[in-house]
């Protein structure tokens, strides 16, 4: 019996320290995207400097297939994708928040009419949108973001509207609204506390669906320019150098790599947590 309380307590301490390898992950791309502007090489251009040229004492990285010093660009590269999730997240959420919270009114034409006309952007491929935006000439990086942010909104509806109608939520609801209170202290006070614990859940997990999506189409040439240091317009810009220069390529996709798998991580962690907390 003892043996067994210590054991459980020394699994509940494991689950409720950090992660320390999902930190260092996700830390260093979020540090060398947010830091990395304001550190480094004053420019990409060196004199002298030769195209896919292998890292040395004046360039630590190398150099890309242009002679653009790669640190440069990696440091500078890391904005664009952390920002373009970001925003894509807030858009997706700046949508689907309203539109799951109008779904699950009381209102039962107004909930079908919005959740079916959400399941026709849902069955959209991302991709093949993008791929019509780049064709129209809206290859813009707000463009891009906004796109992907859009395409978020149907999944986002979905967990506020399940939220809010989850039995538990539905009851207090109900009973608010019996104790007079009006729309605004419902949706403005206590359902805002009852969405956090799910939203930010799943903004967790869309992260990495943002992420992959934006750097896929960055990668295909759906998006930023091929002179943009964006981590995934390095690794298409530079594919042909992998075996001449492959620090241009394992570099920016290293980033990426760690900035996707530390999120998943990190969520999972979260998750774990709470599970152990109930």
């Amino acid at each position: 019996m003892t043996v067994r309380w210590r054991t459980g307590a020394a699994g509940g301490e494991r689950g409720r320290r950090p992660s320390w390898t999902a930190l260092a992950l996700f830390g260093v791309p979020v540090l060398a995207a947010v830091l990395g502007p304001w550190w480094g090489p004053s420019g990409p251009w060196t004199e002298g400097a030769l195209p896919s040229q292998p890292p040395g004492a004046e360039h630590p990285l190398g150099t890309d297939v242009l002679g653009r010093d790669m640190l440069w660009l990696v440091l500078h590269g890391g904005a664009s994708v952390l920002g373009g999730v970001l925003g894509a997240l807030l858009i997706g959420m700046a949508g689907g928040v309203p539109l799951g919270l109008l779904a699950a009114g009381p209102r039962r034409g107004l909930d079908e009419a919005v959740m079916r006309a959400l399941d026709l952007l849902l069955a959209l491929p991302g991709l093949l949108v993008l791929m019509v935006l780049a064709v129209s000439g809206h290859r813009d990086w707000y463009w891009l973001v906004t796109a992907a942010g859009s395409l978020q909104v149907p999944a986002i509806a979905r967990v506020v509207r399940g939220a809010v109608l989850a039995p538990g939520t539905r009851t207090v609801v109900e009973a608010l609204r019996m104790q007079g209170h009006g729309w605004a202290y419902i949706h403005l006070r206590y359902l805002p506390r009852e969405l956090a614990a799910p939203l930010a859940t799943d903004t967790g997990s869309r992260f990495a669906v943002v992420l992959y999506l934006l750097a896929s189409a960055n990668f295909l040439g759906l998006g930023l320019p091929a002179a943009s240091p964006d981590w995934a317009v390095l690794i298409e810009r530079n594919s042909d150098a992998l075996f001449t220069q492959p620090a241009a390529v394992l570099v920016p996709a290293g980033l990426l790599t760690a900035l996707c798998v530390g999120g998943n991580l990190l969520v999972d962690h979260v998750l774990a947590r709470q599970r152990s907390t109930r």
